[in-house]
């Protein structure tokens, strides 16, 4: 059991990364300062800071819906494809968030500050998937599971681009399309 410190940084901790969750979906990323994010979460600048080394750090906290997607992949049914599985993980997520796509797009948008941390992030999410299809797999990482995996981080790229949100279709059309595009 965790003791009641631990407890109580774990509230602080939630409180900032709602506060500034909260905040960046009301005014967008580029428009809200640290300062303001400590305000909303009722902690000094210094004490967000003991919890997260930056604002962009609060933006790539939450690893949530990176975490279902790789469990996804690992849960799947057999015959079911990788990006089957991966466009119905983002179909679920994107029925409990309702409209959790235009959230980001007003949220985070196009923002030239968060654009190599996203990098990073599916750069460090495309190792997690080569990680799983190598251990489904029973040997080493291969090429190909390589080239599986850029495809499948495609597929949840693809769902937060600008050329998404301008698709009549949306993002139901998308994910019903997608696994036939990567396996095609």
């Amino acid at each position: 059991m965790e003791s009641l410190r631990e407890r109580k940084k774990a509230i602080t901790r939630r409180a900032i990364r709602e506060a500034a969750e909260r905040l960046f979906a009301e005014r967008g990323y580029d428009e809200v300062t640290v300062a303001e994010i400590a305000d909303a979460a009722n902690v000094s600048v210094k004490t967000l800071f003991v919890y997260y080394r930056s604002k962009e750090d609060l933006v790539f906290a939450d690893t949530e819906l990176l975490d279902r997607l790789v469990a996804g992949l690992a849960a799947r049914a057999e015959g079911v494809s990788p990006a089957r599985a991966v466009a119905d993980v983002l179909a679920e997520a994107a029925a409990e968030t309702g409209g959790g796509l235009e959230s980001y797009h007003r949220a985070y948008g196009e923002s030239p500050a968060l654009r190599s941390g996203l990098l990073r992030m599916w750069a460090e999410f495309e190792d997690r998937i080569v990680e799983q299809l190598a251990a489904e797999g029973g040997g080493p990482a291969t090429p190909a599971m390589r080239l599986r995996a850029i495809q499948l981080v495609g597929i949840v790229r693809t769902t937060t681009s600008p050329e998404l949100r301008d698709n009549p279709g949306g993002l139901a059309d998308w994910l019903a399309q997608a696994p036939g595009l990567v396996e095609g």
